[in-house]
């Protein structure tokens, strides 16, 4: 936990109201440390204040300007449409005292600041059809804005972050220097990795390289990156930090990855890692009813090859910062990484096992509408 002088200290440089006072950790991401702030006054707006972990976001300047231009894209979007709220639909950045919307402490650390969104929740594991029905259309609706932004307008935050030839690179640099003494220990997960290598280098493949767009996505579609009302219906898309450009199919791939497993993402047991299909035709529906709008073919063919991709790539991953000494990944205990990388591992084989019934129903899914997508 933060100090009250080291958060007055950064709070006192954003135009806010907050009552440092009030702090509490906030969350369960990853990556950042996150805080919540009431407001000073009752009746006023509470906030969200993040440490932004600069050891991975290098250049905090970009990747906040990133942010701006998604938000008020987003921001004017709804707005154009004439319904909706942007300040409910879409996350507000507070600016600082100098204009600018990050602060820099006096320990180095960076910082931002958002409006929290009152009566929203997330969920870390999906529990309903209508929320991932909900989470479809959220994250679809979510590309579907973002659409009209041309490629290369984003600076890329991650270099390679969704590359798997650059990941499996850094896992053999993992395995050459066995930092910490864990590769003898890790024979079967790395035979894993080398069964699928191959296969899911699929769009790095010339022919995927020449004929599917990049877009802006948003690159970390974890299902509890999306508020829901009380109703459980989509509100806001959140954690735009990884916004930039890369292919839907990768977004789709991360949604997936953690909507149909019936389980968390770090379950010990895999025994009971299976997969909740009803749940995925649900998430399909509500994706395909927004960015049915925009897909191409190659798109559309493309999406069960993201779902595969995206959580073998996330336990490629977690079994390099296992083998590195865990030092990317926060964990909660000695051996957390090797244990996510088991259990992303075992959702790749249950996807493997069961994708061509899966891709049988996007492609009906997709030809309920009556505008097909385009060629591409």
């Amino acid at each position: 936990m933060q100090s009250s002088k080291n958060i007055a200290e950064v709070v006192s440089h954003f135009k806010c109201a907050a009552d440092v006072g009030s702090q509490k950790a906030y969350g369960s991401g990853h990556i950042n440390d996150t805080f919540f702030l009431r407001n000073a006054s009752a009746s006023g707006p509470n906030y969200l204040l993040q440490r932004i972990n600069h050891s991975i976001f290098t250049n905090v300047e970009k990747l906040t300007d990133n942010m701006r231009k998604v938000t008020e894209h987003l921001k004017n979007k709804i707005s154009a449409f004439g319904h909706g709220d942007p300040l409910k639909e879409v996350m507000t950045l507070i600016p600082t005292t100098n204009g600018r919307f990050f602060y820099k402490d006096s320990t180095g650390d960076y910082w931002r600041m958002f409006y929290f969104l009152s009566d929203t929740k997330s969920y870390d594991v999906v529990q309903t059809e209508k929320q991932a029905y909900e989470g479809g259309k959220a994250f679809g609706k979510f590309q579907a804005m973002l659409s009209d932004i041309p490629a290369g307008e984003m600076f890329e935050v991650i270099p390679d972050f969704h590359n798997i030839q650059k990941r499996l690179q850094h896992l053999d640099e993992a395995v050459a220097n066995d930092a910490s003494g864990r590769v003898a220990s890790v024979a079967a997960e790395l035979a894993i990795v080398k069964k699928y290598a191959a296969s899911m280098q699929y769009f790095q493949q010339p022919e995927q390289v020449a004929t599917l767009p990049k877009r802006v996505i948003h690159n970390d579609t974890k299902f509890n990156n999306v508020l829901l009302n009380s109703n459980d219906e989509a509100q806001c898309v959140i954690d735009l930090e990884t916004v930039m450009d890369g292919y839907v199919a990768y977004d789709f791939g991360d949604a997936i990855r953690t909507i149909v497993n019936t389980t968390t993402e770090d379950e010990a047991d895999l025994s009971k890692i299976q997969l909740n299909l009803p749940l995925f035709n649900a998430y399909v529906r509500g994706y395909l009813q927004e960015a049915s709008k925009f897909l191409t073919d190659a798109e559309v063919k493309s999406l069960m090859k993201g779902a595969l991709l995206l959580p073998y790539m996330q336990a490629v991953r977690f079994l390099t910062d296992h083998i590195n000494g865990d030092k990317y990944f926060k964990i909660k205990f000695e051996g957390h990484n090797l244990q996510r990388a088991r259990a992303q591992f075992q959702l790749v084989k249950m996807l493997d096992a069961n994708a061509d019934a899966m891709q049988q129903t996007i492609l009906n899914e997709i030809d309920k509408y009556n505008t097909a997508p385009t060629n591409g």
